[in-house]
C-alpha cells in the first residue's frame, strides 16, 4: 500500500485529488494539508510514502515546504502538483529534491502513475512537462536539469528592479501602472522560481545571480 499525503492551499484541490485517488486499491491517502507550515507537522506524525505538494503556497512556498521535508525524512518521494509551466522552476524543484512533477490539469493516470513510478524510486515527468524540459534544454544547447538560475519574465525584472532600489509595493504599482495585487502576485512568483523564503531572500539572490539582467 502506498501512504500518499496530499498539500494544497486550495481545498478543492485536496477534495478532488481524494477523489481522484479513493478507488485505487493499492493507494491511500493518509493526510491533508493546506500549507506548508502544516505538512511539515503533519507528516512526521505518520507513515507517508507520497507527498503531492503544491508550489504556489502562502507563507513557505512548496520549493521551500520540499526541502524541509526531505530534511526531516530523505526517503520521501514527493511530486509537485503546479499549474507553472516554466522550465526554470520545473528544474528548480527537481533541483531541490522532488522527484515527479505533474500539471494540474493533468489526467487521472498521470497522477496514478507518478505516485507508482516515484514511489519505485523512478522520476516522473507528465507528457507536457517532459516536452517543456526537453525544449529548454535543446533550445539551450549545453544547459544541463540541474542549472540553479531561474529564469524571470520581463515584468518581474522590472518590479525586482524597483524592490532593490527599496521601492514600496505601492511605489511599484504606481512607477509601472499595475495594481498592488498584480505586483504581489510577480513578487511571490518570483520567491517561488528562486526558492527565497521571504523578500530579504530574493534581494539576496537577485544580487548573487544578477537576476535582473
Amino acid at each position: 500500500m502506498i501512504h500518499v499525503f496530499i498539500v494544497d492551499d486550495h481545498k478543492m484541490v485536496i477534495d478532488g485529488m481524494q477523489l481522484l485517488l479513493k478507488d485505487e486499491k493499492d493507494i491511500t491517502v493518509v493526510g491533508t494539508a493546506l500549507n506548508g507550515e502544516e505538512s511539515i507537522t503533519e507528516i512526521p506524525k505518520q507513515k507517508v510514502d507520497v507527498v503531492l505538494l503544491d508550489i504556489n503556497m502562502p507563507g513557505i512556498n512548496g520549493i521551500e515546504t520540499c526541502k524541509q521535508l526531505l530534511k526531516y525524512n530523505p526517503d520521501l518521494k514527493i511530486v509537485a502538483i503546479s499549474m507553472h509551466k516554466e522550465s526554470s522552476l520545473i528544474k528548480l524543484m527537481l533541483n531541490n529534491g522532488a522527484k515527479g512533477y505533474v500539471l494540474k490539469n493533468a489526467g487521472q493516470d498521470e497522477v496514478i502513475d507518478a505516485i507508482k513510478t516515484v514511489h519505485q524510486g523512478k522520476m516522473y515527468l507528465d507528457d507536457t512537462v517532459n516536452e517543456i524540459v526537453l525544449n529548454s534544454v535543446l533550445k539551450n544547447g549545453t544547459e544541463k536539469i540541474t542549472s540553479p538560475f531561474p529564469t524571470l519574465s520581463r515584468r518581474e525584472k522590472d518590479v525586482l528592479k524597483l524592490i532593490l532600489e527599496e521601492c514600496t509595493t505601492q511605489e511599484i504599482a504606481d512607477k509601472l501602472f499595475i495594481s498592488f495585487g498584480t505586483v504581489e502576485t510577480h513578487r511571490r512568483n518570483m520567491l517561488i522560481k528562486t526558492g527565497a523564503r521571504n523578500t530579504a531572500g530574493l534581494v539576496r539572490t537577485a544580487l548573487e545571480y544578477n537576476l535582473t539582467k
